[in-house]
């Protein structure tokens, strides 16, 4: 682990770019593009676990009757989904331990957070073997964020049908 401050005049605009060998670049795909087949799956577990929210709450008459409770429905659904994003922050912030770039786990958790949300502070650089591993990440975040987007949006509008009908049918002509 590098932050900024210890990599001093490597992290300036003339500095000389480091070369990676393209063997060297192997591993951090590797293990990069299999911590994103993870995550992907704990995304589609919670988005059937929301897809059962939702039907139920339709089939026992709970949503589409009232404002609550439409409420509710849409909030838990976003639950389910901020979850598998904290999940799955976690789960690339163990990869990076696992790496050896992190000893500390809320550390971990602090840079995979701003790589996977694509903030990126660039206050924590990691060691170029492993650099790779933040792009990676931040192209993970950005897909994962865009299904859990299209999916509460999916809700929304599933649970607004059920609760209004007939401004729905005139959209639908």
């Amino acid at each position: 682990m590098a932050s900024r401050a210890s990599i001093g005049q490597d992290c300036g605009m003339n500095a000389q770019p480091q070369v990676i060998d393209s063997a060297a670049l192997f591993l951090p795909l590797l293990v990069g593009a299999a911590t994103t087949v993870l995550t992907i799956f704990i995304h589609g577990a919670s988005g059937r676990a929301m897809v059962l929210l939702i039907f139920r709450a339709l089939r026992r008459g709970v949503a589409g009757v009232s404002f609550r409770t439409d409420v509710l429905v849409i909030a838990l659904a976003a639950l389910i989904m901020l979850t598998a994003h904290l999940v799955e922050v976690m789960l690339w912030a163990a990869v990076l331990m696992l790496c050896g770039e992190f000893r500390n786990f809320g550390l971990a958790c602090y840079h995979s957070a701003t790589n996977y949300s694509t903030l990126g502070y660039g206050d924590i650089v990691m060691s170029a073997r492993w650099r790779l591993m933040g792009p990676l990440e931040a192209l993970d975040g950005i897909l994962l964020v865009g299904i859990s987007t299209a999916s509460l949006f999916a809700v929304i509008v599933r649970v607004t049908r059920s609760s209004h009908p007939d401004v729905w049918q005139e959209i639908d002509r």
